[in-house]
C-alpha cells in the first residue's frame, strides 16, 4: 500500500483553518477596537487619513426682520497614518504531522498579537490627554470614575463612555465598591462579562480592565476614562495571513500583518487616570 508523504500541498486544509482562527483571534480580542471610532480606508489611495474638526458656533437671539450675523467656520484637522505591523511563525512539517491542534494553536498565537499591538497603540494614546485625575502611588477610587464623568459630560460628551483600567487597578476598584458592584446578582452573564474583561457600569461608564495598560518602574498605569471619539484608528488593512513553502527549513512561513494608524482625535473627551497598579 502506497504512503503519501506530508508536504505543501497536503497542508492546504491546515492552512484555511489557520486563516480563519487567526482572523477571529484578531477581531475578538481585541477590546480597543470597539471603543474608539474607526475609519476603514482601506479601499482608499494612500496611507492618511485626514479628519475635519468643526468648531462649536452659537445661537444667538434675531430681532424681527433683520438677518443674523454670518459665523465664520474654521475646521482643523487630525491626521493618522497607516504603517505595517506584523509577526511570522514556522510551521515544520514534524510540527504539523504531531498531537495537538496546530491549526488553531497558531491562529491563536498570531491573532493575539496582532490585537494585542492594537490595543497597545491605542492605550498608549490615554498619557496624552490634557485631562488628569489620580496620582503616582494612590489607588484609583470609584470617586475618580465620577469625577471623570462629570468633566466628559461637562465637555459636551452626551453618548457613550469607557474606562480601561489594568487588572490590578480594576482590583482596587472592586475592592472599594464592596458589595455595592452594578448588579451583583447577575449571574452567568455577569460572570462572562468579567472573564472577558467587563467589570462593570460606574457612573454610566461601561469599565473594562486590559492587560496592555502598561506599567511604569514606580509600579503606577496609567488609565484612561473617553468617549469614543476621543480617538481614532485608520484601518488600511486590519489583517492578513500569508503562507510561504521553506522547503530547506521543512516548513511553512506563516507571516500576519496589519495596516493601520492611531491618533487622538479630541482631547476634550478623555481624561487620563494615574494610580498605583501593583496588589
Amino acid at each position: 500500500m502506497a504512503i503519501s508523504g506530508t508536504n505543501s500541498s497536503t497542508l492546504d486544509d491546515l492552512f484555511v483553518n489557520i486563516v480563519a482562527q487567526a482572523r477571529f483571534t484578531a477581531e475578538e480580542q481585541s477590546l480597543m477596537l470597539g471603543l474608539v471610532t474607526q475609519y476603514n480606508i482601506a479601499g482608499q489611495a494612500g496611507k492618511t487619513v485626514q479628519i475635519p474638526k468643526y468648531p462649536a458656533v452659537t445661537a444667538a437671539a434675531l430681532d424681527e426682520g433683520t438677518a443674523p450675523a454670518d459665523t465664520d467656520v474654521s475646521t482643523s484637522s487630525v491626521t493618522v497614518t497607516c504603517s505595517e505591523v506584523g509577526n511570522s511563525v514556522l510551521l515544520t512539517d514534524l510540527a504539523a504531522m504531531g498531537a495537538g491542534n496546530p491549526a488553531d494553536e497558531l491562529g491563536t498565537v498570531l491573532g493575539n498579537a496582532i490585537a494585542t499591538k492594537i490595543d497597545s497603540d491605542l492605550i498608549a494614546l490615554f498619557s496624552g490627554f490634557s485631562g488628569a485625575l489620580g496620582a503616582a502611588g494612590s489607588e484609583i477610587t470609584v470617586a475618580d470614575l465620577f469625577k471623570a464623568a462629570a468633566t466628559l459630560r461637562a465637555n459636551k460628551v452626551t453618548g457613550s463612555m469607557a474606562a480601561v483600567v489594568h487588572p490590578f487597578q480594576a482590583y482596587a476598584l472592586k475592592a472599594n465598591l464592596t458589595n455595592t458592584m452594578v448588579n451583583p446578582n447577575g449571574g452567568d452573564l455577569q460572570n462572562e462579562a468579567m472573564r472577558s474583561g467587563y467589570v462593570g457600569t460606574i457612573a454610566g461608564i461601561d469599565v473594562y480592565e486590559s492587560a496592555n495598560v502598561a506599567i511604569d518602574g514606580s509600579d503606577d498605569a496609567v488609565a484612561a476614562v473617553f468617549a469614543p471619539e476621543a480617538l481614532a484608528i485608520a484601518l488600511k488593512s486590519e489583517f492578513n495571513l500569508e503562507t510561504q513553502r521553506n522547503a530547506t527549513r521543512r516548513g511553512t512561513e506563516l507571516v500576519a500583518t496589519a495596516v493601520y494608524g492611531v491618533a487622538e482625535l479630541d482631547d476634550s473627551f478623555g481624561v487620563k487616570i494615574t494610580a498605583d497598579a501593583a496588589l
